[in-house]
């Protein structure tokens, strides 16, 4: 009775054991999708904030080439008001635009996306996290290790390091990059359990029984190629997701996110005179909307240049 257990539960393993490792790897390539389109989301966020802090020294630079140099050393000179200045501008412009193309078919899947993927709350997290370490930093003339600033930062962000916020980024993607040689072995460990299987009805071959045997025969040869099979299907998944995988890279964007954000800060330090924080410093706020932070910006600009201008007529 036990032995027919047995060989029932072999037979059903070998039996649904392709479509397990098929059920697994769509599991497992959605998951690693879902990994590097969070990570790569991110990775834009770093291109547009490189974007903008080569497009406010480029703006540093005219200043001083055409006019005054004094001119452009205004109230920029402190490494944590360049920063949250570029910061904070890029999380609202970047989030501003998107949502003004929201209405458009491809803005609005990308704004849906974002949202569950809790890429704008994760942008914002890394924001708050990166200004919050920034305003602590001793002035030097050597450049602070911002690198593992970033990496810290990204690692302790609950929006950045959770696939949908729930599944922990690291031990999913670990799992994922381990599917492939774990298909291999789950292809071999069917093979040897199909090839026992049909050993076990060889033992009850009757010679003297030439129909008898010949049936024995087929059966076992049937189960040996479904078997076989299993193999087969194994190393075609583990390939398959191997190249899916490599495709597919966070951990290589993810090295492009810090680096960037490394270099970018990096010209900033070296544009700046000091590290000091402002007594009224205003906390970023990442629920405040895009369009009204912009437009209170602006505003603020424009009185800025008449307090210049009447002063200059002044003089």
């Amino acid at each position: 009775m036990n032995e027919q257990l047995l060989q029932t539960v072999i037979r059903n393993f070998i039996n649904y054991l392709p479509y397990a490792m098929g059920a697994v790897f769509v599991i497992g390539a959605a998951f690693r999708l879902a990994i590097y389109y969070t990570v790569k989301r991110h990775d834009w966020f770093a291109r547009e904030f490189e974007k903008r802090v080569h497009r406010y020294l480029d703006n540093e630079a005219i200043k001083i080439q055409t006019a005054d140099p004094a001119a452009a050393k205004t109230t920029d000179g402190s490494f944590y008001v360049l920063c949250k200045k570029v910061l904070e501008r890029t999380f609202y412009e970047t989030f501003a635009v998107r949502d003004r193309k929201s209405r458009e078919d491809i803005g609005h899947i990308m704004s849906m996306n974002d949202r569950f993927f809790l890429v704008k709350q994760g942008c914002a997290w890394m924001v708050r996290d990166i200004l919050k370490q920034l305003r602590h930093l001793k002035w030097s003339k050597e450049t602070p290790k911002l690198n593992q600033i970033t990496r810290a930062t990204l690692n302790n962000n609950p929006c950045f390091n959770k696939v949908f916020g729930v599944f922990p980024m690291d031990a999913i993607n670990d799992l994922v990059s381990m599917l492939p040689g774990l298909f291999v072995v789950a292809g071999i460990l069917g093979t040897f359990l199909g090839i026992k299987g049909g050993l076990v009805q060889l033992g009850g071959m009757n010679m003297s029984d030439i129909e008898g045997t010949k049936t024995i025969m087929d059966n076992f040869l049937h189960e040996i190629g479904f078997a076989m099979a299993s193999s087969i299907v194994g190393i075609a998944f583990s390939l398959s997701l191997h190249i899916f995988n490599i495709w597919f890279s966070p951990d290589r964007v993810y090295a492009g996110v810090v680096d960037r954000f490394e270099s970018s800060m990096d010209m900033l330090w070296y544009r700046s005179d000091n590290n000091v924080v402002p007594e009224n410093d205003p906390q970023f706020n990442e629920n405040r909307d895009p369009v009204e932070a912009l437009a209170e910006e602006a505003l603020n600009l424009e009185i800025v240049k008449a307090k210049k201008e009447m002063k200059s007529r002044a003089a």
